[in-house]
């Protein structure tokens, strides 16, 4: 995602290390990063990233300039958007049998393809319990052009299908079917109503060259005007550290190189799909769309792939505890 606009104030200063998270991702995939640091010895690429915060390995860099492919798979076109936002988000029929089966999964793909032609409309600001924000924003891209509302909505399609195939109902905050939007206070609205069992944000990031990695990020504790956490709080840091382990060992990805610590989990509360959130909830920056890297992962439909097979693998664990 671009760091300006709703969900995307200017990363704040960098807080001393989390030893609790870092912990609990540590045991629960130690084999995967593991694993990881044995594949980039070797001369593999890491992938991912997010916030811009502290500076670039200068190791990991690599000029922006440089030519970034475009996705080569066959993506399906989204539907075109209605004259008017629409009100019902796309719901996957109940499955009959599977492991998830009675458990309900909101899928949040961040911004909306048409949110460029929309911009009076995404500038209106909403209340997020603790302030006003911009109703969303136009998202980030690749050099070449790939945009992060065209990569979230194609990862939230493949996550949809792996989860149905568990036995979950899933819905999706948009698929392409709306002129605009939905504000960030209606995406956590969404999830609220279907007394989701989890809910992810799926989004890439806008961050500068050489800055990589993946993070998941978690709601802090936020208590003020309409925005109470504090019951979600422990459950989404539980997914999200699901997610993170998962979504490694998987993706073959590393944790951001430039704001967790490493632990590719961040803790923030100036978000308002999580702080209006009563059911949990994570946002995932897949990766940075920026660093030419990262951006050649973000454009493979194969590494997509993975992408939401990790992810679904952490909400898997998760949900079946």
């Amino acid at each position: 995602m671009s760091y300006v606009g709703p969900d995307f104030d200017p990363p704040q200063p960098r807080r001393p290390r989390r030893r609790p998270l870092t912990v609990a991702v540590a045991a629960l995939v130690p084999g995967a990063l593991l694993g990881w640091l044995v594949y980039e010895a070797v001369g593999g690429s890491g992938g991912g990233a997010s916030e811009a915060v502290g500076t670039p390995t200068s190791s990991s860099s690599a000029p922006a300039s440089a030519s970034v492919p475009k996705s080569t798979d066959d993506e399906k076109p989204s539907p075109s958007p209605s004259s008017t936002p629409s009100k019902t988000p796309s719901t996957s029929a109940p499955a009959a049998s599977g492991p998830l089966k009675g458990k309900v999964v909101v899928i949040d793909p961040g911004h909306n393809p048409s949110n460029f032609q929309h911009t009076a409309e995404i500038n209106k600001k909403v209340n997020i319990g603790t302030n006003w924000k911009e109703c969303d924003t136009t998202g980030t891209s690749t050099n070449s052009g790939y945009t992060e509302a065209k990569f979230t909505l194609d990862v939230a399609h493949r996550l949809r299908t792996l989860l149905e195939k568990q036995g979950a109902t899933v819905k999706l905050t948009q698929d392409g079917d709306r002129t605009y939007g939905p504000c960030v206070d209606e995406r956590a609205r969404i999830g609220n109503k279907a007394h989701a069992d989890a809910v992810v944000s799926i989004h890439a990031d806008g961050a500068g060259a050489g800055q990589r990695g993946f993070h998941v990020i978690l709601p802090g504790s936020v208590h003020a005007g309409a925005a109470d956490t504090r019951p979600i709080v422990a459950s989404s840091a539980d997914l999200g550290e699901r997610i993170a382990g998962n979504f490694v060992r998987v993706t073959g990805s590393a944790p951001s190189n430039y704001v967790g610590d490493g632990t590719g989990l961040v803790t923030r509360k100036d978000l308002g799909g999580l702080n209006l959130s009563t059911v949990p909830k994570v946002f995932i920056e897949c990766g940075n769309m920026r660093d030419t890297k990262d951006a050649a992962q973000l454009t493979s439909g194969a590494w997509r792939q993975k992408a939401a097979q990790g992810i679904s693998e952490g909400i898997v664990s998760f949900l079946r505890g």
